[in-house]
């Protein structure tokens, strides 16, 4: 059978499933599911490539990192072995809409992490300490363009340093390849629906461009820059 014909000419505005109520049990199969796939296909790359260019130094002075949309904490987990591999004192906190996500993100992690969770939507949380980095992954897509802009407005109004978006690029071959890899791993079937969804909601560099110059970010402000496979990044450092 033929692939199916599709428009990736621009975002698709579909429901996942896994943003309609479920249970805690189908959200933590969602959620390891997803994780599986994001070690994989090296979902996370971007991210520590990114990490690494920041010199972050061995400092008494924690750097405290937010995670926008923390989903299962997994990425927050890495960071935090990362960080001590190095040296690199931190302070983290991941931040989720769903409840039930930060529930799993807490049951999943060590009882000796320093890792804190909180269930909030981004725009209304007001942390107690100032952000020095924020992160998100895989979570731009789900927000409508006038969304996007809002974040990036939030995320210049926290980050003191620097913020980083690790998100999916819309086009149609990791569309169908995503397609096969959920059907022969035998993935969650919200997996096997939302991440073909992800994918049509997902952005091009024009998209990113025009976004990041509705929130009032220079060209040169921002890198953006895609990463196989079917990854789209944003970054910015500010100047110091």
């Amino acid at each position: 059978m033929p692939p199916e014909r599709l428009d990736f000419s621009r975002r698709a505005y579909l429901v996942e499933r896994m943003d309609e109520p479920c249970s805690r049990d189908e959200l933590r199969a969602c959620l390891r599911d997803i994780s599986r796939v994001n070690r994989w296909l090296f979902g996370d790359r971007p991210l520590f490539i990114w990490l690494n260019s920041l010199n972050l130094a061995p400092s008494a002075a924690p750097v405290h990192i937010l995670d926008a949309g923390c989903g299962s904490g997994e990425t927050l987990r890495k960071i935090e072995r990362w960080a001590s591999a190095r040296s690199i004192a931190v302070e983290l906190t991941g931040i989720d809409l769903n409840p039930d996500a930060v529930a799993i993100a807490a049951e999943a992690t060590p009882t000796a992490s320093c890792i804190q969770w909180a269930a909030s939507d981004v725009f209304s949380y007001r942390s107690e300490k100032p952000v020095d980095i924020v992160i998100s992954s895989l979570f731009a897509h789900h927000l409508d363009d006038a969304g996007v802009i809002q974040f990036l407005h939030w995320m210049e109004d926290h980050a003191q340093l620097a913020w980083f978006i690790n998100d999916l690029s819309r086009a149609p071959t990791p569309y169908h390849l995503f397609r096969a890899l959920a059907w022969a791993a035998r993935l969650h079937p919200f997996v096997q629906y939302d991440g073909p969804v992800s994918i049509r909601r997902a952005f091009v560099a024009e998209e990113w461009q025009a976004m990041c110059a509705a929130a009032g970010l220079r060209e040169a402000d921002v890198v953006i820059q895609g990463f196989k496979p079917a990854r789209l990044c944003v970054a910015r450092r500010k100047p110091q």
